[in-house]
């Protein structure tokens, strides 16, 4: 490869990278330039076939993050990050849930103008293929799970007799208490449709003003002395150097909520005093990018099964449940994930039992008021970032007090029929497991994420000193660069934000497109 100029340079080809590729190469005036560090997805069932995703953990598509050491949470954990086109889109479970109306309403009251629900619900239009939901002629195929697991159904009708009706999901708002069958962004044949597969699998070859790169990872934004992103610099796929990417139009960085942030500092956007002590010249002080990390800590109730789970799914995590924990909350402070396998994976360390034939319900907090920080290790852009999501750090020990709820309301359901006949024992937290305190210790020793680090280059006011971007997610004290992603997000959704940043995505072409037009 050799050094290029393009109209646009696309820094990092995950979820929101390619969407943005496929719309703006739309103009066949413009050229696009997508640079992916990772390898590409076309062809390849590790990733086209969704009911594999759990083998992508710790795999070579997966940059694999360790946590810093945690204050009050669990220190094994490790932060699933894809490492390849389409990004988490192709490497998740492809839970796919519209985004939530009020917070969307929460993000422009925070200062993000133009992100509330009458102006971000629309373009959900744009994305999705679905009989039920906003839109039917996007290019993502969204398609209820087919009720096909009995142990599933079991946990519908437990759940129900608890409070928890049986509903169906996007099919306008947002439930508050209710569980029902998951909507996942799959083809009926179980392939993933992920933003690579679905926006830019059908253009690669046919548009020649767009260029994929990848294997290619960026170490640096380039940036004039008048403050312009000028492109990127880029480490080659075979390693005997670096190319420059010019983009005459704009930088759009799409990197994700660890990497992003990471990729600003390293090109001089940060705190200026971290920046200066790893020998970083600084040309913002912006002392937002890396904080405000926020994330989904979930927790875990596991059982043996009496009866045989079953062999087939679609994803093996196929039922969501949601529940408000006190009065006059507006969004489900909890949600639960229903899976037909077993899931030891933060329990097996500290002695608790396991199974080949269990089931589990991870409750997990939605609004958590915990936040953490992004920092970088080095100078040197290889080096992984330092990831501190400080779980269960919140001063009025708000996400102990819905943990808790989740884990007590996991274990209701379980005792009500007919789940309670799908039940041998009781494996995590365990029959000996009883008061608060007994299973706060639980909690926070074995706790896991479910992967949705965001908010750590958040968007904001133009006068928010910790907005990194403004709302039209432009890099404050930058011309010529802008980024969408989960990093953009003031705070997350209270659902699993995949289609929210596709979304996001497709507003950021408006706002590129509306400004070159």
């Amino acid at each position: 490869m050799t050094d290029a100029a393009f109209d646009y340079v696309i820094a990092g080809g995950g979820t929101a990278g390619c969407v943005l590729a496929a719309r703006l190469s739309e103009d066949p005036a413009v050229t696009v330039c997508l640079v992916e560090a990772g390898p590409s997805d076309v062809g390849d069932d590790n990733i086209l076939v969704l009911s594999e995703w759990m083998h992508l953990l710790d795999s070579g598509y997966d940059w694999d993050y360790p946590v810093e050491p945690q204050e009050r949470g669990n220190s094994f954990m490790r932060h699933a990050r894809a490492k390849v086109l389409g990004g988490c889109s192709s490497h998740n479970s492809c839970i796919a849930f519209h985004p939530p109306a009020g917070i969307l309403d929460d993000w422009e009251a925070a200062g993000a103008t133009g992100w509330g629900s009458k102006d971000i619900l629309p373009l959900v239009a744009r994305v999705e293929n679905n009989d039920t939901g906003r839109g039917h002629d996007g290019p993502v195929r969204i398609r209820d799970v087919p009720p096909e697991d009995p142990c599933g159904a079991a946990v519908l009708e437990s759940a129900a007799r608890i409070g928890l009706p049986t509903v169906q999901f996007n099919r306008g708002d947002t439930v508050l208490n209710g569980a029902g069958w998951f909507q996942i962004n799959a083809g009926e044949d179980g392939t993933r449709m992920s933003t690579s597969h679905a926006y830019l699998h059908p253009i690669l070859g046919s548009r020649p003003n767009l260029e994929v790169r990848t294997g290619s990872w960026i170490s640096e934004i380039l940036i004039d002395d008048a403050l312009v992103a000028t492109g990127i610099r880029c480490q080659r796929p075979d390693l005997t150097g670096y190319d420059t990417v010019t983009a005459r139009r704009e930088v759009i960085v799409t990197a994700g909520a660890i990497d992003t942030p990471k990729l600003l500092m390293l090109s001089g956007i940060g705190p200026a005093d971290r920046l200066r002590e790893l020998g970083i010249a600084v040309r913002v002080d912006s002392p937002g990018v890396g904080e405000n990390l926020d994330d989904h800590v979930e927790g875990l109730v596991f059982w043996e099964a009496s009866r045989p789970m079953v062999t087939t799914s679609t994803q093996w995590w196929e039922i969501g449940l949601f529940a408000t924990t006190g009065p006059n909350l507006t969004y489900p402070d909890v949600m639960m994930h229903y899976g037909s396998v077993p899931f030891d994976m933060n329990t097996l360390r500290w002695g608790y039992p396991t199974t080949d034939n269990g089931f589990c319900l991870t409750p997990n907090v939605t609004q958590g008021l915990s936040r953490g920080t992004v920092r970088l290790r080095s100078r040197d852009f290889r080096d992984r970032a330092k990831v501190d999501p400080r779980y269960f750090t919140d001063p009025g020990g708000h996400d102990d007090s819905v943990m808790l709820a989740g884990v007590k309301l996991a274990r209701r359901i379980a005792a009500e029929a007919p789940l309670s006949g799908w039940i041998e024992r009781e494996l995590a937290p365990g029959p000996d497991a009883v008061t608060d305190d007994e299973l706060l210790d639980y909690i926070h020793k074995t706790h896991n994420t479910v992967y949705h680090p965001a908010g750590t280059a958040r968007m904001g006011a133009v006068g928010d000193p910790m907005a990194v971007l403004d709302p039209d997610l432009r890099v404050k004290g930058v011309r010529n660069l802008r980024v969408v992603d989960a990093s953009a997000m003031p705070k997350l959704p209270s659902v699993n934000p995949n289609i929210t940043v596709m979304t996001m995505a497709e507003k950021c072409a408006d706002l590129v497109r509306g400004r070159h037009s």
